[in-house]
């Protein structure tokens, strides 16, 4: 019997659990760092979901150099050469501990941050994440050459590896967030790296112990020694359009459904699911279904999700999106996993879906932003996945049905060409025809399931045309895309008091209004939405109108500029915005005038607001308003005790602080009743709804802070509003730097 033979006959299961368990730590440790450091760094640029994507384009360009080492040593050196070379590597490692950002780093505030975030990921967590990110590749290339009696087919590993990353990013905001703060998150992390690195150490001992060769499992393979390009280029299509298109979907769904920080690990916790299910035993059959469902699925998803998504709940529209995302990276990481190579080419085939995911990553936050004004590298990656769907090459040649395809797209040109003609005052009278022969357009979908070319393109052909139409009824003037989302103005009409129309300007920060103003010259320097005069804000600034005069007043949040409109001849105000393209807007006179109109000597200051803020005198301001949102979001870490700590820092003795809370998703009043208690401070709130129907003034919340009860009292005595004190909550841990958990304050 030659060594090779009496290798296989090793059935150890402690051999499996050894290298599983490694594999599972290891992918978990990844898996928490990602949202701990996103967690870390996001505090410093204003919490945008740009963030969130930035931190995981690094992750996957460290994961795929990650795999290009892996790749390297067990191609280049023997096994007795890999060992040592890998434990130097992991002693250097070391010297990254405990983790922490390197001191006095701040973002630039005249550029894109984008770069500045890399590099500070670089420092902070390169090496630790580099030696993780190895771990999987090289682990079960070292367990092809055990000796077990599986180490012919390693790849079940795999999916030890991605179940131990998606029980990490699912327990972090329900399990680590809520129960342990970012100090104590990251020494925590530190132990279980060494813990890690005992586990490696046990692994290379065993390979070292057995002595096997790599020319042994090679002995049992047929397939040639070169992979072809084809075969190469189909695993980075493979693994391309599903890092794109979980990329895609975690900014649509923060700019167009809800930016909720939650929704960003659902795409993720998808992704890495359908990894585990393709490496699993029941990976045929299940293939086999998603194939079957996508095209069944396709229909609702284009019919409510991009067609009509105002007649469906926004949680059913984001049920949608996930589902088909879901299913198309199922259908994408099956066709992958059926293709995998023998053990000889393991590496390269890890080594090719790592380096197809960071340029998933790159074209999402280095390319996209640059050549789209909105997110329409999503749409495309849909369309991309389609063509992905098993009998590409057969579709591209196969003529049996030309005329069902010739009819679904002469349909769809008669539509373009009806609409170019359409008068826009005309256009909403047909939208019930046209949506409804979309609809049919898109169940015809179902027909071309065997036929992956041609379902792309009238996917495409349909999706494309709806944005179009959908971007030609909102009436869009101007629409940017800036690392911090996506920025909009739009023209609208209200019927004023005369019962008469009149254009009105609107600004969006993906779809949430962020002010409007009227265009008529009697109600241009009219403050209007969360602003207006009957509101929260409006009562404050109509009770304090006697002492006021001279007041200095910080705002955080520029938006449309709607708030200059209340500033007086004597008055000092300074704005605090973290996006440059926000403040070019606001002092745009063709699209709003509020600035130039009310306040345009009104001092900007560029840049994350705490740290800008740092920098201002103590006592400086009579009222500090914070009025900061990432589209529906209000920055965490704006919120925290240390944060308002701050705010009266830089507020005199007398001062106010006011904060408008109006959110979809989160009772954030419950935080703010926390940091009144804690730190002895008056708090009052109204949640505003107005009496009568008053155009462009909404419902909002507001809560204003004071050193001493008396001097908010005026307000709370007044007649001019339902102002009353915030309710106790107990059981509920107030949030600082180092502590913040969103889960307690979900509605």
């Amino acid at each position: 019997m030659t060594n090779h033979s009496a290798a296989k006959s090793d059935r150890n299961l402690s051999l499996i659990f050894l290298f599983a368990t490694t594999l599972f730590i290891s992918a978990a440790l990844m898996f928490v760092l990602q949202p701990m450091f996103g967690k870390t760094l996001l505090p410093l640029l204003g919490g945008s979901p740009s963030v969130w994507n930035t931190c995981m384009v690094f992750y996957q360009s460290i994961l795929f150099l990650g795999y290009l080492y892996a790749h390297a040593i067990s191609t280049r050196l023997n096994h007795h050469r890999q060992m040592p070379l890998h434990g130097t590597v992991i002693l250097i490692s070391l010297f990254a501990l405990p983790l922490a950002l390197p001191e006095n780093t701040a973002p630039p505030t005249d550029s894109n941050p984008t770069f500045w975030l890399l590099w500070t990921l670089f420092l902070a967590i390169g090496m630790p994440f580099f030696v993780v990110s190895s771990t999987a590749p090289l682990l079960q290339k070292w367990f092809a050459n055990v000796g077990h009696h599986t180490s012919h087919d390693p790849y079940y590993l795999y999916a030890a590896s991605n179940a131990g990353s998606l029980i990490a990013l699912l327990s972090y905001p329900f399990l680590l967030e809520p129960n342990i703060g970012l100090v104590n998150q990251k020494d925590y992390w530190s132990v279980g790296y060494l813990i890690l690195c005992g586990l490696i150490a046990g692994c290379a001992f065993i390979l070292w112990k057995t002595q096997q060769k790599i020319v042994f499992s090679e002995e049992e393979s047929d397939e040639p020694d070169n992979l072809s390009i084809y075969t190469k280029l189909h695993w980075l299509a493979l693994a391309f359009v599903p890092s794109s298109l979980l990329l895609g979907l975690t900014n649509f769904i923060s700019t167009d459904i809800a930016s909720v920080p939650l929704l960003w690990i659902i795409p993720l916790t998808l992704y890495l699911l359908s990894f585990v299910i393709v490496f699993s035993k029941w990976r045929i059959k299940i293939h086999s279904l998603m194939v079957t469902l996508q095209p069944m699925v396709l229909l609702p998803f284009i019919a409510y999700s991009f067609i009509n998504p105002a007649i469906v709940p926004y949680w059913v529209d984001l049920s949608l999106h996930l589902l088909a995302f879901f299913i198309a990276v199922m259908v994408c990481h099956g066709e992958l996993a059926k293709m995998r190579p023998h053990t000889r080419h393991l590496t390269t085939f890890y080594l090719i879906m790592s380096f197809a995911g960071m340029l998933g990553g790159m074209f999402n936050t280095f390319v996209a932003p640059f050549i789209f004004n909105a997110v329409y590298e999503y749409p495309i990656m849909i369309v991309a996945a389609l063509m992905l769907r098993p009998g590409m090459k057969l579709s591209i040649t196969q003529y049996k049905t030309v005329w069902l395809r010739q009819l679904a797209f002469l349909v769809l040109l008669l539509i373009s060409g009806s609409v170019i003609y359409l008068n826009i005052d005309d256009l909403p009278q047909y939208l019930d025809t046209i949506g409804v022969t979309l609809i049919l357009l898109a169940g015809l979908t179902y027909a071309f399931r065997t036929q992956p070319f041609t379902l792309a393109l009238l996917t495409g052909i349909i999706i494309f045309f709806t944005l179009g139409l959908h971007g030609l009824l909102s009436n869009t003037l101007y629409q940017k895309r800036t690392f911090f989302g996506v920025l909009s103005v739009r023209q609208s009409v209200l019927i004023n008091e005369q019962n008469q129309p009149e254009r009105y300007h609107e600004f969006f920060h993906g779809t949430t209004k962020h002010g409007a103003q009227r265009l008529s010259p009697n109600f241009s320097r009219t403050p209007l939405t969360y602003f207006s005069r009957p509101g929260p804000i409006g009562q404050l600034f109509t009770e304090y109108d006697a002492n006021n005069q001279n007041w200095d007043i910080g705002i955080v949040g520029l938006g449309a500029g709607t708030l200059a409109c209340y500033a007086k001849n004597r008055q000092n105000w300074t704005f605090y915005e973290l996006d440059p393209s926000v403040v070019d807007i606001a002092r745009n006179p063709a699209y709003f005038t509020y600035l130039s109109q009310c306040s345009p000597n009104a001092a900007m200051r560029i840049g994350d607001a705490r740290l800008s803020l740092e920098k201002d005198p103590d006592k400086k301001y009579d009222l500090f308003v914070i009025d900061a949102f990432s589209s529906d979001s209000i920055p965490t870490h704006l919120l925290t005790q240390e944060a308002i700590e701050l705010y009266f820092k830089k507020l005199k003795p007398n001062g106010i602080l006011a904060l408008h809370i109006t959110n979809r998703h989160l009772a954030l009043k419950k935080v703010l009743s926390e940091h009144a208690r804690h730190l002895h401070l008056a708090a009052l709130i109204q949640e505003f709804k107005p009496e009568k129907e008053i155009p462009l003034v909404v419902a909002t919340d507001w809560v204003v802070m004071a050193n001493k009860p008396e001097i908010l009292e005026p307000l709370r005595e007044s007649q001019l509003g339902n102002w009353h004190k915030l309710p106790l909550y107990f059981n509920l841990r107030p949030w600082t730097d180092d502590f913040t958990n969103i889960v307690t304050i979900w509605k």
